[in-house]
């Protein structure tokens, strides 16, 4: 199946009144994680949007260490993703503490960069796109289109970039299991 990009969602929708905001209920870990994945995978042309701004503005003022910013953030996402793939106790682990694992990827890429100089590059570069994106996607509520779009991933009926990378930190693994239960109990 073909990636397909996600569309660019208003900004009225991505960023409507305070009342499709809410603070997520931190007592039930796996319903604040269905939402954070559900939306980035609904917004994530929109996160990709503020991201590129992000990165553009750090880019322009530190442009060598932007580029090698990147490049460790991607080589030790490869490293671990590639680690939790042969390793069964790293897998296990990445499943439990999916947070915990990308926070080691943070943490291992920064001390890399530091070796390098350049850290307030990683921080405002790198780190602070994702922050925003956390921040958005825990307050905002889902909407219908929402659903049905988190669905359609979990199905496989879509493949787009951000299905990919939460496939590759097993968050969609999760959504999928539940759907097929709800499609068998559908067809009893």
């Amino acid at each position: 199946m073909d990636v397909q990009v996600a569309p660019l969602r208003p900004w009225e929708d991505f960023f409507p009144a305070s009342d499709r905001f809410s603070r997520p209920d931190f007592k039930d870990i796996s319903k604040w994680n269905n939402r954070v994945v559900s939306n980035l995978l609904y917004y994530q042309t929109n996160y990709l949007v503020v991201a590129a701004a992000v990165i553009t503005v750090v880019g322009f003022l530190s442009p060598v260490n932007m580029m090698l910013g990147a490049i460790v953030v991607i080589l030790v996402f490869m490293g671990f993703v590639w680690t939790s793939q042969n390793k069964e106790f790293i897998r296990k682990f990445k499943k439990q503490y999916p947070t915990v694992f990308v926070m080691a990827i943070l943490i291992s890429s920064y001390f890399v960069i530091s070796l390098f100089g350049g850290v307030m590059v990683f921080i405002f570069g790198i780190t602070f796109p994702l922050l925003l994106a956390f921040i958005h996607a825990s307050l905002r509520l889902r909407n219908l289109k929402n659903k049905l779009e988190n669905k359609m991933e979990g199905v496989g009926l879509k493949k787009t970039p951000m299905g990919i990378v939460l496939d590759a930190l097993e968050q969609q693994e999760e959504n999928f299991n539940k759907l097929s239960d709800y499609l068998a109990k559908v067809k009893e």
